[in-house]
């Protein structure tokens, strides 16, 4: 387990879900960005406002999965945030008024720590494998789990209808 003490209200699972093995992954590459731990934004949101020299570079094995891509399409990116930490089931943040579980929480301390950004492509080197791309809140050196289209006919919920 990683991290500090858990805050008041926040409840630790009683083992390390790093310590058990249900599945494996390949990283497909890396995040280049200017951010590091203790300087990294919150969200996306606030990586957009902050501004910087983003990208995402693939692997060479990994690269022919890159047709198709072109700058100003809007990526979904997954990453993984295996710093933070990984026992916090229930969590207190400092945003909400009390004791949340991690599930409703974009928090990357969680039992798994894939973290998810939608972005835009902004340049596309396919040879090279990089990515530009218009913001993310990771560090720089975060491994790259996986790329995939966002579409809005798909991505977007539909609308509720109200009463």
């Amino acid at each position: 387990m990683t991290g500090d003490a858990p805050r008041p209200g926040e409840v630790a699972l009683p083992f390390d879900p790093a310590a058990r093995a249900d599945a494996s992954l390949v990283f497909i590459g890396r995040v280049a960005s200017p951010w590091s731990r203790g300087d990294c934004p919150k969200n996306l949101r606030e990586a957009r406002a902050r501004g910087g020299d983003f990208a995402l570079l693939v692997d060479a094995d990994f690269r022919a999965g890159l047709a198709g891509l072109r700058p100003g399409a809007e990526v979904i990116v997954l990453y993984w945030t295996g710093q933070a930490r990984r026992d916090l089931i229930v969590q207190s943040p400092a945003h909400r008024p009390g004791p949340t579980g991690v599930f409703a929480l974009r928090s990357p301390a969680r039992p798994n720590p894939v973290a998810v950004a939608v972005t835009r492509i902004t340049t596309l080197d396919a040879a090279t494998g990089r990515i530009g791309i218009e913001a993310i809140d990771a560090f720089d050196g975060t491994p790259l789990l996986d790329l995939k289209p966002w579409l809005p006919g798909v991505d977007i919920p539909p609308q509720t209808q109200g009463p």
